[in-house]
């Protein structure tokens, strides 16, 4: 029967018609040989769809010409397509970004009429077609229908798992038509409201599969360990076709360097073959240490090989023991992220060696687990999470957040007509990814509310998997009372709590509820939007005191920007509203730890710090080096310290940490006299790999710790002179010179206009007091669920972006050969009645230096924070080369600042920022005592000052503030120098806690002291 229009896609009730139960993913091999190198492309009856396709673009459904799925359809006037991709990222349409916020009605299951359909064709040859032949695409947004020879093969829904179909009855030798009616919206699209772009099309592979009518259609592999987890069993369940009834399996595992462990072969007289299996002491797999086996099933017939199916397998046992989630008998802590699947150019459509990059990143920076957010990954994904071992949350692909705006969030979720919608979702992903030693946790989904349909999914899942356990948060949320955080009762759908952004204070009133089996994760924390998050630190000392506490999965991996050009041709990064589609939620799709380009952020290397898994101590000369690992030892390490001093080695030295097991500790006496330390120095410790591994060089730092030893600074020598100093006024300006600089002030502004030494201008626009940063994302955004207010309501609605000064008096006093200028001025915003009266104090001395010091007396009632406190001026564009003695080579903040360490750096001033998407505040370095801005030749200006912070653009801080894209960055004709006493923390309030007590920047009296001297070396 030929079906020429559907309306499945308005449906709730109908998910599928023709599709084949969804089984385990894997490929069958001729050989032993060619089965071990699980290269899918020499597979049997593997057949790639992927590439160029015919493709039409519809406004709706019937925008598609009825007959297109004809063989003898012209499609001649259609475009080319590659497959897999999203038609948005190619042209048509656009991408569309939200949140929370469905695009459309909130109706279910009604959708829009305006329902962008996109028709595909392929024609395809095949030289061979066996009798058993299925077609499987493994990804397509939102739902389709498909036809293969002009006859209708069937329906699916479910965007992010797998839909296979038997075309055993119509694929033929030689040319094949097939057609695909894909569908941007459908009643299931009430269950996709993830927090991401709606991007629709064929956007994972398509292949043919065709097989012998004899072979295996799915297996599951378990292993479990006995008592002291060191025997284990290995237990396999293999189902296979009628055909291969009376027919021989032969199993075998070999080890990971293809060694047969074992090798037994059974008779098949039914269509499910059990087996189960002693295996004596074998390599485990962890996250840490991820071993892997070998499983071959050989399909034989009279000795003659009909197939051979590989799978990899490792040896571990996940369980929920001691009221705590443990692997292999040992608790584990997640240092995880949530990552959706993206790219800048092909959205959700992730090459494989792109997935591969995303976990070295993630490895070299000590990330052990990840949350598929929020849906299942491309299959291939979970093999490379087997081989470089992660922990995974596999996640279902179901989310209504959308109903909490129509505040009825459990509506679907407790709506039994849906309950087979939700199985179906959960069903299909644990049926693919079973074998997955990588995949401990089944997810239910995200942000769904919760309801009757949840426990049927936990149901099923227990049913079907013993030996994974089950997380989903948002029944966590319902259990907690608000009050004391205290849960009123376990969870029933989860085997453990769950809970997103909370903050400190509470997470260790949760660690200390010792009392509870149930132990807790944060699912998502510390939102990486923009600038941020701070406090890193304080979250995994946490997890490391409390071991009820198990860690987390920042929220997220990579910023979803889509790559664009601007009418100037300028490249950028676009966000949620940049194609003029509403409703969007903005830049809040930009909050990842990497760059759209998969650079790392600044909050990535802090991250990769507070995570690491070498801890180290010292006292007097005593360094303690604990392992943190949960399973191996620190021999693949090799551990040095070096101290030194104002950059320059004095002493170092390595140490021998292989013997350190997990979780244990060993002292070193180091060879060093610390009394004998009389200046400020640095004790840095570092650990490093000894060998080259999969997803590093040797050599790649691990770990480090720093340790500040002495005191007192040590500042760069001058080479100037002191010479008389003379006087004179022009109406309101006054200059300062002598053979050496050139100082003009001026007295109606009260500050220096210019300053030059011999000869040479290096600032361009003196000092003036500064309480204003270009807003983070941090600082934009409050959300209620929190309690945080943003901070820039706050601040503006006092004023501090729109400070007046108003001069009351400039004296110049002669004090031996300094001179010295003395500015009294109320610094204060218009309409209010709040502020600061400040006194700056120039004194200009016969060399050159100038020091200033800075006052502020608060009157009035303000806000109760401030963004920053300090000086703002212009220097230069010639003076490039920066140098400075603090907190680098990275910018830092008060509460993100983990992965710098003081020494001296040295960089140009076009590296000093960071490029966030969306432009913001970026580039400070902190806990800076001098800092010099010179010419190639040497020549410039130093800064000193004890603690300060600083930051230098070619664009001013208005324009920063202004700026929603890098391009709309207009670069001035001098530099902006900001040299600041204090700053307001970063926090993480775009989507979780404020800014901690200890990092926020009251709003007081001030008062600190800075130079500026000439500086040549």
């Amino acid at each position: 029967m030929v079906i020429i229009v559907s309306t499945n896609y308005l449906k709730h009730d109908i998910l599928e018609v023709n599709r084949q139960p969804e089984h385990a993913y894997f490929f069958s091999y001729r050989d032993k040989e060619t089965a071990l190198t699980y290269d899918r492309s020499r597979s049997s009856g593997f057949t790639l769809l992927n590439g160029a396709w015919k493709f039409h673009y519809g406004r709706h459904p019937n925008d598609v010409d009825e007959d297109f799925f004809r063989n003898d359809f012209n499609d001649s006037a259609w475009e080319s397509l590659h497959v897999p991709s999203h038609w948005e990222m190619k042209g048509y349409g656009k991408p569309h970004y939200t949140n929370v916020q469905y695009p459309f009605p909130v109706d279910p299951p009604h959708i829009p009429s305006e329902n962008p359909t996109g028709a595909y064709r392929k024609i395809f040859y095949l030289s061979e077609v066996k009798e058993r032949s299925v077609i499987r695409f493994e990804g397509v947004d939102n739902a389709f229908d498909l036809w293969l020879n002009g006859e209708y093969i069937g329906y699916s829904t479910g965007s992010r798992v797998a839909a296979e179909f038997d075309v055993s009855d119509l694929l033929i030798k030689g040319h094949n038509t097939l057609a695909v009616k894909v569908y941007k919206w459908s009643a299931q699209s009430y269950l996709e409201d993830q927090d991401m772009w709606w991007l629709s099309g064929i956007f994972r592979d398509v292949y043919i599969l065709s097989k012998e009518p004899a072979g295996i259609k799915d297996f599951f592999v378990k292993t479990t360990f006995e008592g002291e987890y060191k025997d284990a069993e290995l237990n396999l369940s293999l189902d296979v076709t009628e055909e291969t009834v009376g027919k021989d399996v032969k199993i075998e595992l070999l080890d990971k360097k293809h060694n047969k462990v074992f090798e037994e072969t059974l008779s098949i007289d039914q269509e499910t073959v059990s087996f189960s299996k002693k295996v004596e002491a074998p390599e485990k797999w962890s996250a840490e240490d991820p071993t892997l086996y070998h499983l071959l099933f050989t399909i034989e017939d009279n000795g003659s090989v009909l197939e051979i199916v590989p799978q990899r397998a490792g040896f571990r046992q996940v369980e929920l023991k001691d009221g705590l989630i443990k692997v292999n008998g040992k608790r584990i802590l997640f240092k995880g992220v949530n990552r959706h699947e993206f790219h800048p150019e092909h959205g959700r459509a992730v090459p494989i060696d792109v997935m591969e990059q995303d976990l070295k990143l993630m490895k070299q920076h000590n990330i052990n687990a990840i949350r598929t957010s929020h849906y299942p990954s491309d299959p291939r994904f979970y093999d490379l999470c087997d081989e470089y071992g992660f922990y995974v949350i596999d996640e279902t692909d179901l989310e209504t957040h959308g109903f909490t705006l129509i505040n009825d969030l459990d509506q679907l979720s407790d709506n039994k007509d849906w309950e087979k919608n939700y199985i179906d979702r959960i069903r299909r992903m644990v049926e693919r990814d079973k074998n997955h030693p990588a995949v401990i946790i089944w997810s239910l989904g995200n942000e769904s509310g919760f309801g009757q349909n949840h426990l049927a999914m936990a149901e099923w899942a227990r049913g079907r998997d013993e030996t994974r356990l089950l997380h989903y948060e948002g029944e966590t949320i319902r259990i907690l009372d608000e009050s004391n955080y205290e849960p009123k009762t376990l969870n029933q759908s989860a085997d453990f709590f769950s809970t997103m952004y909370t903050d400190v204070g509470r997470l260790e009133k949760l660690g200390k509820q010792t009392h509870l089996d149930q132990p807790h994760v944060l699912c998502e924390f510390a939102h990486a939007m923009g600038n941020g998050p701070g406090g890193f630190k304080e979250y995994t000392d946490l997890f490391n005191k409390y071991p009820r506490l198990q860690g987390g999965f920042v929220w997220e991996w990579i910023d979803h920007g889509i790559k664009a050009v601007n009418e100037d041709g300028d490249l950028f990064y676009a966000y949620g509203g940049d194609f003029g589609e509403h409703p969007h939620d903005g830049n809040f799709v930009i909050d990842g730890l990497i760059f759209p380009d998969r650079t790392p952020s600044p909050a990535l290397l802090d991250y990769k710090r507070a995570i690491q898994p070498v801890k180290a101590e010292l006292e007097g000369n005593q360094l303690t080096i604990t392992n943190r690992y949960d399973f191996i030892d620190l021999s693949k390490l090799r551990a040095s310290w070096v101290l030194k001093q104002n950059g320059r080695i004095l002493d170092q030295g390595e140490m021998d940490v292989s013997g350190i097991k997990a979780q244990k500790s060993e002292t070193f006496d180091l060879p060093l006299d610390m009394s004998a330390v009389t200046k400020e120095s640095q004790l840095l410790i570092e650990c490093h790999t000894k060998n080259t591994e999969r997803w590093s060089d040797s050599g790649h730092l691990v770990a480090w710790h720093q340790f500040m030893i002495g005191s007192g600074v040590t500042y760069p020598t001058r080479h100037t002179t002191d010479e008389p100093i003379t006087v004179m006024e022009d109406g309101d300006l006054l200059l300062l010179k002598n053979g050496q600089f050139e100082l003009i002030f001026d007295t109606f502004e009260g500050k220096i206009r210019t300053y030059r030494v011999n000869g040479d201008l290096l600032i361009e626009e003196g000092p003036a007091n500064n309480f204003w940063r270009a807003m983070t994302d941090n600082d934009s955004i409050g959300h209620d669920d929190f309690n945080t207010r943003p901070n820039k309501e706050a601040w503006k609605q006092y004023g501090v972006d729109h400070f007046q000064e108003r001069i009351e008096a400039v004296s110049v006093d002669l004090d031996g050969d300094d001179f010295v200028i003395k500015v009294k001025s109320t610094l204060a915003p218009p309409v209010l009645s709040w502020g600061f009266r400040s006194t700056v104090t120039y004194t200009v001395r016969p060399n050159g230096v100038i020091t200033i010091d800075v006052k502020g007396d608060k009157f009035g009632n303000g806000p109760l924070t401030l963004p920053k406190i300090g000086l703002k001026m212009a220097i230069s564009k010639w003076l490039d080369q920066v140098t400075w003695y603090g907190n680098g080579p990275g910018e830092s903040y008060p509460d993100i600042q983990f992965a710098t360490r003081k020494d001296v750096w040295t960089l140009k001033s076009d590296e000093l920022g960071t490029p966030y998407i969306m432009p913001q505040e970026n580039g400070n370095r902190s806990d800076v005592d001098w800092v010099s801005f010179t010419h190639s030749d040497g020549t410039g200006f130093l800064v000193k000052g004890n603690d300060l912070n600083f930051s230098l653009r070619e664009c001013s801080t208005e324009t920063l503030d202004e700026a929603k894209h890098i391009y709309e960055l207009v670069k001035e004709d001098t530099m902006e120098l900001n040299v600041d006493y204090k700053l307001n923390g970063i926090g993480s309030s775009s989507c979780g806690p404020g800014v901690l007590d200890k990092y926020k920047l009251a709003n007081e009296s001030y008062q600190y002291h800075i130079s500026l001297e000439p500086y040549t070396r």
